[in-house]
């Protein structure tokens, strides 16, 4: 089941909108759900710039995030496990940390945000939380190599499969540590495709059964592509 707001149907405005990205997380959060994001700075256009090879189109992938929830606790907020590089305070975070979801609140700069719910049954969810917690305790740090070496393998079937060729002990970056603690429970992603190889986008296009929630306003597709379709379309209007 999937369930798509594109940016005709939403306004882009603050978290106030109903239709907003904060409206969206809360109605739709749950623990052990999987939040995904597309940002619009360099870095998180960069990243889904790189998975290129990974759409059908061979656009730019709507994501260039992955995080887990955890709950909502005491003070009211949802808290989410994920591997990021956090520079945006004076002390700068690198690897795996619990924050609260209202990080990801802000329309203008994660203007795609999704949440997928796998069905989890309690077990399952209680060996991915412990999973995450386990990533948390043990400070496992945020693998740019591995990225890499995740980026390298979209291009080629046989490296798809194999073992990421940059991997490192005690480093994930956000979507393997997603798998990491989905497999806790028993759940991959795309089988037969390791772990530190997937991607955001190959969470969002797995094949097992799930629902995904999700509001699009920025479809991916690049200023000189989208020039380009158009030029094409006013000569192909021109000819005829």
């Amino acid at each position: 089941m999937s369930d798509i707001l594109l940016p005709e149907d939403i306004a882009d405005e603050a978290s106030s909108d109903p239709r907003g990205n904060a409206a969206f997380i809360e109605k739709h959060a749950g623990p052990g759900r999987i939040g995904l994001c597309g940002g619009r700075d360099f870095i998180n256009k960069l990243i889904r710039k790189a998975q290129s090879p990974l759409t059908v189109d061979g656009h730019r992938s709507l994501w260039s995030h992955a995080f887990l929830f955890s709950e909502r606790r005491i003070d009211g907020h949802w808290w989410v496990i994920e591997s990021d590089l956090d520079m945006r305070y004076k002390q700068i975070r690198l690897g795996v940390q619990e924050n609260r979801v209202e990080r990801y609140y802000d329309a203008q700069a994660f203007p795609n945000i999704a949440i997928l719910d796998f069905g989890l049954n309690d077990e399952q969810l209680r060996k991915i939380q412990i999973a995450g917690l386990d990533l948390l305790s043990g400070l496992y740090s945020y693998s740019i190599s591995e990225l890499v070496g995740t980026l390298m393998a979209m291009h080629s079937r046989r490296l798809r499969k194999r073992s990421n060729l940059l991997a490192k002990e005690g480093a994930l970056y956000c979507s393997a540590l997603v798998q990491h603690c989905y497999a806790a429970g028993g759940i991959e992603f795309l089988p037969g495709v390791p772990g530190k190889n997937i991607a955001p986008h190959d969470i969002d296009e797995s094949p097992l059964p799930h629902s995904t929630h999700r509001i699009i306003r920025d479809l991916g597709v690049s200023t000189v592509r989208e020039l380009g379709h158009r030029s094409l379309q006013w000569i192909d209007s021109a000819l005829d």
